[in-house]
């Protein structure tokens, strides 16, 4: 499957132009169950159309001029209504205007082609959803398996090959989870890096927004879009770059694919340390022992929700799991909030300018069907899929989940690369190089 950076590369030679690609992929989406809740076909061809004209003209908006994408449904794009996945929105009033990053990308040429699953309120790692259904993880022959979430539609999207580029959000690893079960390049953007108006939220300290991509470039181009930038990456030699592998408790086929990757990179002339990271496990002991601080926030934002009728209305594993939060004391809260901003500051003395080197989810993908019947099953397995990710985002690393592999079944393995927070522009670049090495 090429990628987006490839695809514009033949709408500038004529190979193929952005009505044709696009008629593709609608017609792709139109078979995929469960993968867009919306498309807003009407609009995306009267995009195609300008853009088609533009390339003819040798007058492109910018590189990616015509590539379709696809927006997780927390997005606000003008003329349609913005469930979050829950039932309770589908009478919701259709947007008004693109959220921010929609109008960006849109001025920038791209074709918004439709509105993608996810968990509902974006509030699982495993991506189901009862009233929208659950796409199934394209890289599963065996048997239907979890596409992760809570970004699941847009994962498959670009797994699937419907689009090159879906957006989505990652409160607590929401990104990085689904594109590394479906083998794709997920990156979490630092919480203030993007605009986050217009998007449905959950927790407003953890949200961040980011890109579903096929290649470390095109999530490079789309921050350069978000920002207005127009620039040039080429990957960098890895000689002399710094990194720290912080070893986890896996299955076999994610640390033995991790330590193969690992190889990979010193061979090209990095400088791997073996170690623990103090910082990084620091923060997984305080989720462990007192709790996560975006159960506070979703609990707060979704309190009137929980106490209205509509509340009957959602999947009841995750209004359980908002109810949880309820009674939980002030105090924990604030201890939470005192002991992010502590750690947060020994991170960058904690890794000394290198970059951590994590799995970014400790097992494969799933099968789906036991844990639609099993409740139980259920909760251990979205606190295991989110237990890795979960750090990152407590602490705002930006991370980028890059393909390490697959076990014998086929099913994809990720890497997450993590930076301290806000150093997003020498993360994305060293991704590049790191996925430069690993396809040698």
């Amino acid at each position: 499957m090429s990628d987006a950076t490839s695809m514009a590369e033949d709408f500038a030679s004529g190979r193929s132009d952005p009505v044709q690609v696009l008629e593709q992929a609608l017609v792709h989406a139109s078979m995929a169950p469960s993968v867009f809740i919306s498309l807003t076909a009407e609009r995306a061809r009267r995009e195609a159309e300008a853009s088609a004209a533009r390339w003819r003209a040798g007058q492109p908006l910018s590189v990616f001029d015509g590539v379709p994408l696809a927006w997780k449904d927390l997005f606000d794009v003008a003329g349609s209504i913005t469930t979050a996945g829950a039932a309770y929105r589908r009478t919701a009033p259709a947007a008004v205007l693109d959220a921010p990053s929609v109008g960006l990308l849109s001025r920038a040429g791209m074709v918004s082609m439709g509105k993608t699953n996810l968990s509902e309120l974006a509030y699982s790692g495993l991506g189901l959803n009862p009233h929208f259904g659950t796409p199934f993880n394209p890289s599963s022959s065996d048997q239907a398996r979890i596409p992760g979430g809570s970004s699941s539609g847009s994962a498959v999207a670009v797994a699937a090959g419907i689009v090159p580029i879906a957006m989505g959000t990652d409160t607590a690893g929401s990104i990085r989870i689904p594109a590394a079960l479906n083998g794709v390049v997920g990156y979490r953007s630092s919480c203030r890096r993007y605009s986050r108006d217009g998007v449905f939220p959950l927790a407003h300290t953890l949200d961040s927004l980011g890109p579903l991509t096929r290649s470390v470039r095109d999530a490079l181009a789309i921050d350069d879009l978000l920002h207005g930038r127009r620039q040039t990456h080429s990957a960098r030699s890895l000689k002399g770059q710094r990194f720290v592998l912080a070893q986890q408790d896996v299955e076999p086929a994610v640390g033995n694919n991790l330590l193969r990757a690992v190889e990979q990179l010193r061979a090209q002339g990095a400088l791997i340390e073996e170690r623990e990271c103090p910082t990084f496990q620091a923060a997984l002991d305080l989720i462990k022992h007192q709790g996560w601080l975006g159960a506070f926030e979703a609990f707060a934002l979704h309190q009137g929700l929980l106490d209205s009728r509509d509340a009957e209305q959602l999947d009841p594993r995750v209004r359980r799991r908002l109810e949880a939060a309820r009674a939980l004391p002030a105090s924990q809260l604030l201890h939470l909030i005192e002991a992010r901003r502590r750690l947060q500051q020994q991170l960058v003395d904690d890794l000394d300018g290198a970059l951590l080197i994590t799995p970014t989810v400790a097992h494969v993908a799933p099968p789906l069907a036991p844990l639609e019947a099993d409740d139980e099953l259920f909760v251990t397995t979205n606190l295991a899929t989110l237990r890795l990710t979960m750090p990152g985002s407590l602490l705002d690393m930006p991370g980028v989940t890059l393909p390490s592999g697959r076990d014998a079944l086929g099913l994809p393995t990720g890497l997450l690369l993590s930076a301290p927070m806000g150093e997003d522009a020498r993360l994305l670049r060293a991704a590049l190089s790191v996925e430069s090495a690993l396809n040698v």
